[in-house]
């Protein structure tokens, strides 16, 4: 029961009989649980603030032990009567907010070693079992005070992938098609199309250094073959690289326009 010893250590001068070792026990539970000590008594009194020690006098009365209590969030005021009755102690909790009550009947014996009140280490026994009578036989049925909500760490800002070629993108949901992005090899983008055939970006496996980039229309599927392929051979849309040199008529240098170095050696 971590902090219990500095407390008991603090109220051992009031300490005279195991009725008072327990009260202190279970002041200290509640404290652990979110509420501060407030007084003795059933009426405030005057200059009150919310405390983890035990008020003055508040073992003046062996018979009926009155202690206040509120919750760290304010939200609750608990009023706790102890009540010594013969051996045990009955706990009666009342939410004043809320008017529910709550009792627990404990034995003394089984949680205070009476002949051992000068020793901390020795006084308490079954402290496990006391904690639990506690947070079930009050807590859980009064209402634990509520956690403040902590501040979620603000958001970063989204960093374009693109920014970077060699950053990878984020992965997308499972079932869900990744949104367009122009792909970093542009002008060229040699070989996109078959690295991503639904991406819908430009390229494939034609080099076309001579127009930099722009899609060359009417790319006749039949050039380097003789004749020509049967109508529908090739669906319309679909990938094909041709079998030899695109088209005829392309915009270019004429292989044979100039002849060769030394044309005119017999020898060549």
């Amino acid at each position: 029961m971590a902090g219990l010893e500095p407390l008991y250590a603090w109220a051992r001068p009031a300490i005279s009989r195991p009725q008072d070792a327990l009260v202190c026990g279970i002041h200290w539970e509640l404290i652990r649980h979110g509420y501060r000590c407030l007084g003795t008594g059933d009426q405030p009194g005057p200059d009150e603030r919310k405390s983890e020690l035990l008020p003055a006098g508040w073992e003046a009365n062996k018979e009926v032990y009155t202690l206040r209590y509120k919750s760290t969030d304010d939200a609750r005021e608990l009023l706790l009567k102890a009540i010594t009755v013969e051996d045990s102690m009955i706990l009666n909790v009342m939410d004043r907010s809320s008017q529910k009550v709550a009792d627990v009947t404990l034995a003394v014996a089984d949680y205070i070693n009476p002949e051992h009140l000068d020793d901390f280490h020795k006084v308490y026994k079954n402290t496990e079992e006391l904690r639990t009578r506690i947070a079930s036989g009050i807590i859980a049925p009064l209402g634990a005070p509520a956690e403040k909500t902590r501040n979620e760490p603000e958001s970063k800002e989204d960093v374009h992938w693109d920014e970077n070629p060699l950053r990878l993108p984020p992965r997308q949901p499972m079932g869900t098609r990744a949104p367009y992005r122009p792909s970093p090899l542009s002008p060229f983008a040699v070989g996109g199309e078959d690295l991503d055939p639904f991406g819908g970006r430009s390229g494939g496996m034609i080099v076309d250094p001579l127009h930099s980039g722009v899609p060359q229309p009417g790319i006749d599927p039949s050039s380097g073959i003789p004749g020509r392929l049967p109508p529908g051979a090739v669906p319309p849309g679909a990938r094909f690289d041709p079998f030899g040199p695109i088209g005829i008529g392309r915009p270019g240098p004429d292989p044979d326009h100039l002849p060769p170095p030394g044309y005119d050696d017999m020898f060549m």
